[in-house]
């Protein structure tokens, strides 16, 4: 599977986003998140400043939900009794998911302040 072309590489990747986004109601959430976050941004006509970090935040959300879904899949299918080790890389990797989605939010709420006050 190593050096396909970029074609193939770009199709394997936008096929792993949508299973995601077919599994995982939680990255669909995060999508709708999202696609909220940048018609917010279109509507306020914002600093490019705000563009940057709302996006890269979004980015990095769903991002680490992709990561999130990956590593459960392959734990699953590797070792699908419960262990306790398991557990914990899994509720690591869903608690990185919370901090980032967490620290959108915070980002979030300081823009809208920041925009009110204009």
């Amino acid at each position: 599977m190593k050096n396909q072309p970029f074609l193939n590489r770009m199709g394997f990747a936008l096929q792993g986003i949508a299973a995601a986004f077919r599994m995982e109601s939680s990255f669909r959430l995060q999508c709708i998140a999202t696609l909220v976050v940048v018609s917010v941004l279109a509507w306020y006509k914002p600093a490019m400043m705000w563009w940057a970090l709302l996006l890269l935040n979004c980015g990095l959300v769903l991002a680490a939900e992709l990561f999130n879904t990956a590593l459960e899949q392959m734990i699953d299918h590797l070792h699908p009794s419960l262990h306790p080790s398991i557990k914990i890389a899994k509720d690591c990797a869903a608690g990185s998911v919370l901090i980032l989605s967490t620290s959108a939010v915070c980002v979030f709420i300081a823009f809208l302040i920041d925009v009110a006050e204009l």
